[in-house]
């Protein structure tokens, strides 16, 4: 997503080709690598903190915001200062759309109202974990039960629910508005990959990177399993179809990026070739791994 590692090439080689010509656009640029290479960090740390229990609810309170808030500053510099300003450049056009779709991809696993992942803390679990506790009633020593004044008149304070018909907020509330991402998501991820399709050869890396975070978002927050493995198939036939000359720095990234779809292109598939129950699905192999499946912590940023 977008704190990949491909995305971050990208960011650093544009910004350094643009700076002689736009030296604001390059600063904006390397404020932008500077928070996915922080925002990567958090993601790695998100990803292993799912597999804990829910003790540590105060780190995963604070990870998950600092994520939000890392993601909502690198799509505020990039609707500002970026997409303006990519109308004559090809590859940093591509780059800055599926950025976009990258930060609210972000949103819709760590701030989406209603929840549609389990990735960060906006599930009905972790809400009615953190929720505000009812304080009991005082016990005055030995004389009896002591009321407050706030239990005989309820209308002169406590704790204070969301209106009604509202359900449940985010705990990241208070960062920005909370809602419902997910459409905006998929439709930025649409436009990212037409203009990726439209400009970029089939074994450019950064066309690679659209794709694999494209699959990884139809599989984990659409769910829609089949379409997240035909965009997999159809990019690697893509891959092997292009005919274009790479350089070796790009071969070693999009061979990487081809074994990350292959794996895309069979998840949630059991050995029969059919979708694995929600049993089987949660199994766990010898290494402590769902089978059949990367180990998240070891998984690349666009395979959250």
């Amino acid at each position: 997503m977008a704190s990949s590692e491909v995305d971050q090439k990208f960011l650093g080689k544009l910004a350094k080709a643009v700076e002689p010509d736009n030296p604001l656009l390059a600063s904006v640029l390397f404020r932008i690598l500077g928070l996915s290479i922080n925002l990567s960090a958090q993601l790695i740390k998100a990803r292993k903190q799912r597999r804990q229990d829910a003790a540590q609810e105060a780190a995963a309170l604070d990870l998950t915001c600092h994520i939000v808030w890392l993601s909502r500053e690198g799509l505020v510099l990039l609707q500002q200062y970026v997409l303006p300003m990519v109308g004559n450049y090809v590859e940093l056009k591509v780059l800055a759309y599926k950025l976009r779709a990258s930060f609210y991809h972000i949103f819709v696993l760590f701030h989406n109202t209603p929840p549609v992942s389990t990735m960060g803390l906006n599930t009905p679990e972790s809400q009615s974990a953190t929720a505000v506790p009812v304080l009991p009633a005082h016990v005055d020593k030995g004389k009896g039960i002591a009321t407050d004044d706030q239990d005989a008149n309820p209308s002169r304070g406590g704790p204070v629910g969301p209106p009604p018909g509202f359900g449940p907020v985010p705990p990241t509330a208070f960062l920005m508005k909370p809602g419902d991402y997910l459409p905006e998501a998929h439709r930025y991820f649409r436009e990212a990959v037409q203009l990726a399709d439209d400009l970029l050869w089939g074994s450019h890396s950064l066309r690679l990177s659209v794709k694999t975070e494209y699959a990884a978002f139809l599989y984990e927050c659409v769910h829609d399993a089949e379409g997240s493995r035909k965009v997999a198939k159809d990019t690697i036939a893509e891959v092997y179809e292009a005919t274009e000359g790479i350089d070796n720095d790009m071969f070693n990234d999009a061979c990487e990026l081809v074994t990350v779809l292959g794996k895309m292109m069979k998840r949630g598939l059991g050995s029969n070739t059919t979708l694995r129950s929600k049993v089987q699905g949660s199994s766990v192999g010898a290494q402590g791994t769902p089978q059949g499946e990367q180990s998240e912590a070891g998984a690349p940023s666009g395979m959250i």
